[in-house]
């Protein structure tokens, strides 16, 4: 009977350290599992702040950008008068220069 007891003894010694053993893994990784949570609550913010970020980057933008479009329409239309400008000023010259010449004609302005 003796000996049955200190067979028994020895699985218990056994399985006590078995569950020590888990117990240790356990222990190792919960510290991991925190870890890595900690790590994802981190990178969770910093993307959370980026994307705050890169909203008003976006929002930003968008205005510069229908500035810009506002200033093209602007200067389009602004050249396409100043096109018509020189155009008129062209036509202008041209019935000057004509004025001038059939003057120059006439026989009355003849120099005596």
């Amino acid at each position: 009977m003796t000996q049955q007891g200190a067979v028994l003894q020895g699985y218990n010694n056994e399985l006590v350290k078995c569950i020590e053993d888990l117990s240790m893994q356990r222990e190792e990784l919960n510290k991991q599992i925190q870890q890595a949570e900690e790590e994802r609550n981190k990178l969770q913010h910093e993307i959370q702040v980026l994307s705050e970020q890169l909203e008003r980057v976006c929002e930003n933008l968008a205005q510069k950008v229908a500035s810009r479009n506002e200033l093209d329409k602007i200067l389009a239309e602004t050249e396409a008068a100043y096109m018509k400008i020189l155009d008129s000023s062209r036509t202008l010259l041209n019935v000057l220069k004509k004025e001038v010449g059939s003057l120059r004609h006439s026989p009355d302005l003849k120099p005596s």
